[in-house]
């Protein structure tokens, strides 16, 4: 198999939805001209200028999100402002990938940064 390739993107001035979009085709590799649904043929994705992403409509108001812990009653809320950037942009990305056993493989070779990429070293670049 060919080495993955690194595709770095800078996420600034760019719409979230459609940013998403474009990381999860190519975490999947449907890029790619030998693309089948059951093989695992994505590159590696580094995004950063996440906090400079920009969100349309109301959702700066409206958008919440949510986690619960499993125990009755413990239902956690969270509005857009609240939430960090770069985790606005990991969960509008997993919500692109189809839910199946490759999804947390495609998810792992996304890297996130919310200022300017630091320094990949050689170790970055083959995981």
């Amino acid at each position: 198999m060919a080495a993955r390739k690194t595709h770095k993107i800078d996420a600034s001035d760019k719409i979230l939805g459609r940013l998403a979009v474009e990381i999860a085709n190519l975490l999947r590799g449907k890029d790619k001209v030998d693309f089948t649904l059951n093989t695992d043929k994505g590159d590696q994705v580094v995004v950063f200028n996440c906090d400079k992403v920009k969100i349309t409509g109301r959702k700066i108001e409206t958008k919440k999100y949510y986690r619960h812990s499993g125990y009755i009653g413990n239902l956690k809320e969270k509005s857009y402002t609240q939430t960090p950037s770069d985790k606005v942009l990991y969960s509008a990305v997993k919500g692109m990938l189809p839910d199946n056993r490759l999804r947390q493989r495609w998810l792992k070779r996304l890297k996130l940064y919310n200022n300017e990429i630091p320094q990949l070293t050689k170790k970055d670049y083959e995981k």
